[in-house]
């Protein structure tokens, strides 16, 4: 399984206290995933944020299925 999605997941300690984020914008993963498992749609998403992409929503979904296996994920950024 390729994990290139992975790659829009940043951490910097300048944006968001360093929480993980997509891209570097200030909008963070556990927000995202909040917004998902509330019933909010992919679509429905993006309409309310513009700057996001489809595939950051999808990089936040496999993030989040990653790192409630056995498997530890940390992002390429990270020092």
């Amino acid at each position: 399984m390729s994990h290139v999605r992975l790659k829009r997941i940043t951490t910097d300690p300048a944006i968001c206290h360093g929480q993980l984020t997509v891209r570097g914008l200030r909008y963070p993963v556990q927000l995202l995933l909040e917004r998902l498992s509330s019933d909010m749609t992919i679509d429905t998403i993006l309409a309310d944020y513009p700057d996001l992409e489809r595939d950051d929503l999808l990089a936040a979904l496999e993030f989040g299925a990653l790192t409630t296996g056995d498997h530890r994920v940390v992002p390429l950024d990270a020092a």
